[in-house]
């Protein structure tokens, strides 16, 4: 779900050449599920090898994470590990959305209405270990690094921001801006033009950079007060945030009142799973692992082409042609990728 703070927002174009030489973290669940929805076939089923092992996430994360090394960007994928137990009511939210597509996914195949089914297979995607381990390990061969997080994903990527180990997050969601993000960039992958949902229509993409400190200064407030406007317009561990109230409301209450207690107050209370304060703790607290390790390294072609090509019955021309960009990309007097990008 994410936070909705998109009205309130500002941020400006950027080209993905601007990125040259930055490391971007990314939160690699939200990755491999957008990957597993939008790559499938014309009745909606996802890539499979020949012993029937789903591979659309394998697929996604190889093509963009070249296409990112082939543009210098440093790509840093973060995993998420053990959910705040606030969390407990949007995952049974979003698995009963899974459950309920997946019957108007099959009564689409049964109608013959196979733009139907793709429509309603997008959103039955299900991330198993299995393929979070596949994922690990092609990005280890890849030459690409990868973080266990202890928690959320998205929290852990914002310290790795916070601290300048990263230059920017990369997400659609807004919420590593509340978890402290130095800098949030969204639709890092997405080029060109995208398909509006169930119509035929085409809105032009391009990437967007936000600051979190430009964005508290325009807006006059402290990121605590950011929080407590997200926990007002509703997050993963508040879904349904407060009835009626969205983000240009909730910064105007934030504004007027001060801080989130004050404005519920004047609201007349709203009903929260737990007190605010919990919520607002899991951003300004969030757990995180400050042992982590970041290394690229250039890619061992043959470790790739071994499994994605031996392994997943993916093309080995394709692959080979994909690696190639990146090694070419790359200044010949390295041996490696750590001159290939001068700076964080």
């Amino acid at each position: 779900m994410g936070v909705n703070l998109r009205d309130i927002v500002p941020k400006r174009a950027i080209a993905l050449d601007d990125l040259a030489g930055k490391a971007i973290a990314t939160d690699a669940y939200n990755a491999l599920y957008q990957f597993l929805s939008i790559i499938r076939g014309a009745d909606g089923q996802p890539l499979k090898d020949r012993y029937g092992r789903i591979t659309s996430h394998l697929s996604g994360l190889f093509y963009r994470t070249v296409n990112l090394l082939e543009k210098r960007i440093r790509p840093v994928y973060v995993f998420d590990g053990t959910p705040p137990s606030l969390k407990e009511a949007e995952i049974k939210r979003r698995k009963k959305v899974k459950e309920e597509a997946l019957v108007k996914y099959e009564e689409a195949l049964r109608r013959g209405d196979l733009e139907g089914a793709r429509k309603h297979a997008q959103a039955t995607a299900e991330l198993k270990d299995e393929m979070v381990d596949s994922a690990k390990k092609l990005l280890d061969a890849m030459g690409v690094p990868w973080i266990q997080a202890p928690s959320e994903g998205e929290a852990q990527a914002a310290y790795m921001a916070a601290r300048g180990d990263v230059w920017a997050v990369a997400s659609q969601d807004y919420d590593a801006l509340l978890f402290g993000a130095a800098r949030l960039v969204r639709n890092v992958a997405i080029t060109g033009r995208r398909k509006l949902p169930g119509k035929p229509v085409y809105m032009k993409i391009q990437p967007e950079l936000i600051s979190l400190s430009e964005l508290l200064e325009e807006l006059g407030i402290t990121r605590e007060q950011l929080v407590d406007i997200g926990i007002l317009v509703g997050t993963d561990f508040n879904p349904d945030g407060v009835r009626g109230v969205g983000p240009k409301t909730a910064l105007k209450l934030v504004k007027e009142h001060g801080s989130l207690e004050r404005a519920l107050l004047h609201l007349g209370g709203a009903d929260f799973p737990v007190e605010p304060s919990v919520i607002k703790a899991i951003f300004l607290n969030p757990n995180i692992a400050n042992n982590y390790k970041l290394e690229w390294r250039s890619p061992d072609v043959e470790s790739v082409i071994r499994f994605l090509c031996d392994e997943h019955d993916f093309s080995e021309g394709r692959v080979r042609k994909a690696l190639d960009r990146v090694l070419k990309a790359r200044p010949s007097e390295t041996g490696g990728l750590e001159a290939f990008f001068p700076c964080r």
